[in-house]
């Protein structure tokens, strides 16, 4: 997979073209509301004039931590897009992946936060679905990250041939990092897991994936590697026991998306412009650490498609 264009590569200067695309548009006659990043709570903001959403806000998130720690990022967004919005916001964390796709996807929400496959998916099936901004990952500086695999050192597992007859844990069969890739990668290399892992386990989140490796329960997982380094500096998953054997290349970081159909183009120039100007973190619901938001496009998620594509009729049962 190829890196993601020069023009991304720096935060100061891509947040910078992000507003002035949305400053272009305005000069065009597309109107966009102005606030300021650095004075948000002294600012006047404009309430939008809404197309079809006029009773309240529905946004769903898909559980890549559990829910008490994103429940309290949620509150915060939630505030943020209220006080923007003029209109009451409901956030729910959905039970799975699969759930957070299907309320978007049948519009009984209008807005998600998703990983690269689940967005893939809600488009395949409401073509309306359009990412809105990507966060900008603090490890990177860059609107990706890579997804790894952790193995279990002491299971003398050094490699992903070294996999063969052990428990493997993936997050959700709709997880970039904590399926898609990985996956990809067993087939590359000829691994079947249904054939060479003697336990497969669908986690359900990425903290989840990594309690089941520190309580024995499997001997390697797929999970991020942003949310592998964090728990080490909380003092989990210690090096001395667990190690990365394998990380992915660049994956578009958790996108928020919107139903189109549900706005008219000049509500969602505002909605980009206020994710764009947040407090750094604070729309940040996924449990890394962000540096803000950058505009995101469909385009940003083709090399993921075609990985998607490939492998799209490939079903790994858990056992």
């Amino acid at each position: 997979m190829k890196q993601l264009p020069f023009w991304r590569s720096d935060r100061f200067f891509k947040r910078a073209i992000s507003l002035l695309v949305i400053f272009s548009m305005t000069a065009l006659g597309v109107s966009c509301t102005a606030t300021s990043s650095s004075n948000l709570s002294q600012s006047v903001v404009t309430p939008i004039n809404y197309v079809a959403v006029t009773q309240a806000l529905g946004v769903v998130v898909i559980p890549a931590r559990s829910s008490q720690q994103q429940e309290k990022r949620l509150q915060s967004l939630a505030a943020y897009l209220q006080q923007i919005l003029k209109l009451p916001v409901n956030i729910q964390i959905a039970k799975n992946y699969e759930t957070a796709v299907d309320l978007l996807a049948k519009e009984k929400v209008e807005m998600a936060y998703l990983g690269a496959l689940t967005y893939l998916k809600a488009r395949d099936r409401n073509p309306n679905i359009e990412p809105l901004v990507l966060p900008i990952e603090q490890t990177t500086g860059r609107p990706w990250y890579s997804g790894v695999i952790i193995a279990n050192s002491k299971r003398g597992i050094n490699s992903l041939q070294d996999l063969k007859g052990k428990r493997f844990a993936f997050v959700s069969p709709s997880s970039t990092s904590g399926f898609l890739m990985p996956m990809n990668a067993f087939i590359q290399q000829g691994i079947d897991p249904t054939r060479d892992f003697t336990r497969i386990r669908y986690s359900g989140s990425h903290d989840k994936a990594e309690t089941d490796l520190e309580t024995d329960v499997v001997d390697a997982i797929a999970t991020e590697k942003a949310i592998f380094v964090q728990s080490q500096r909380e003092g989990k998953l210690k090096s001395s026991q667990y190690k990365i054997i394998w990380e992915s290349e660049p994956i578009p970081t958790t996108p928020i998306v919107i139903n189109t159909k549900k706005f008219s183009p000049s509500v969602i120039n505002q909605l980009k412009r206020a994710l764009i100007d947040a407090p750094e973190g604070l729309v940040d619901v996924n449990g890394s650490n962000s540096h803000g938001y950058t505009l995101g496009k469909d385009a940003d998620f083709e090399q993921i498609r075609q990985i998607y594509t490939r492998l799209k009729s490939v079903v790994v049962a858990a056992k």
